[in-house]
């Protein structure tokens, strides 16, 4: 592709005094006559390209000039600008892309424009909530982990009220509208979701980093237990023919499909955490689904059926 021959042209001359075409042509693996189209086309563009003539001439940078670029290829340029995007990015991010395109040659300013335009996040579900749910912690914490200091988090879990504790922020990761934190603590290293951090507070004390810790490695392992619990239990059941799209929509890859039965309905196999948890996702089904096994799930459904019974009454009772 020309836009990258021109990248890589232009970062070979940074790298010389002066060179000929003959040379341009050899590093690039391309003709004399391409190497000196491209070495033109860059003057043309307005990049400070020059050439001399007569015995040792050759083209330069005038000046020393120098471009910012570290290699990257027109496809790595419009992959960055489309994975920012026009709405998702921070102004922080959107003054870097700018300064970006300014450095970049005019051939590929109109591809990475391009691509900043091509497309767009949003971030809340359909029902108008912000699906990251970070509050204003996110840049502390990232502050945090860059500068590698010790911050006093004030955090919730699961049914628990706040608590405070010093730790060790070592990484960020998203993961499904969803922002973890990854510290050391005293009782190890430990994920903190985002969404239930109440307060962040910086110390004074630099992290302690654990000798080869990887973030994707940590990360890979955290993701393979926590989808381990996810797919602890197996409810299977039967259910009519008009139930499987809403099905499909409920349980997606915890959703397996079996055999049709002779009366028309389907075998369905669904995962998840505890049959009770599966049991209690059906039971908006009601009738176009019967539960099979495990005995904990039937039960857990009659338990179901008999508090509703108690709340609202029998059908015709309003």
């Amino acid at each position: 592709m020309r836009a990258d021959r021109l990248v890589a042209t232009l970062l070979f001359l940074q790298t010389r005094t002066r060179v000929t075409v003959a040379e341009v042509a050899a590093e690039l693996e391309v003709s004399p006559r391409t190497a000196r189209r491209d070495l033109e086309a860059l003057s043309t563009a307005g990049i400070p390209v020059y050439s001399q003539r007569g015995r040792g001439g050759g083209w330069s940078l005038v000046g020393g000039a120098r471009t910012d670029l570290t290699g990257l290829t027109a496809e790595e340029i419009r992959a960055l600008f489309l994975l920012a995007g026009p709405a998702s990015t921070t102004p922080e991010l959107r003054t870097a892309l700018r300064k970006l395109v300014r450095a970049l040659p005019a051939p590929l300013r109109s591809g990475a424009e391009a691509a900043s335009r091509a497309g767009l996040t949003d971030g809340t579900d359909w029902s108008r909530a912000d699906v990251t749910a970070t509050g204003p912690h996110l840049d502390a914490l990232r502050r945090a982990v860059v500068d590698g200091i010790q911050v006093r988090l004030g955090y919730a879990g699961p049914g628990k009220p706040v608590g405070v504790r010093t730790v060790h922020p070592l990484g960020l990761v998203a993961k499904a509208g969803h922002d973890y934190l990854f510290a050391g603590t005293e009782r190890g290293l430990r994920a903190f979701r985002l969404s239930r951090v109440a307060s962040v507070e910086a110390t004074d004390e630099a992290v302690v980093r654990p000798l080869g810790f990887d973030l994707p490695t940590v990360w890979r392992s955290f993701a393979a237990r926590f989808e381990e619990r996810l797919y602890a239990a197996t409810v299977r059941a039967r259910a009519e023919p008009g139930a499987m799209a809403i099905l499909e929509r409920l349980f997606d890859g915890r959703l397996h499909v079996g055999p049709m039965l002779p009366d028309g309905w389907t075998e369905i196999r669904v995962d998840g955490p505890t049959p009770e948890v599966v049991a209690t996702q059906l039971a908006g089904l009601g009738a176009r689904i019967e539960v099979l096994d495990p005995p904990e799930a039937r039960e857990r459904l009659a338990r179901l059926a008999v508090e509703l019974a108690g709340v609202y009454g029998p059908p015709g009772s309003f």
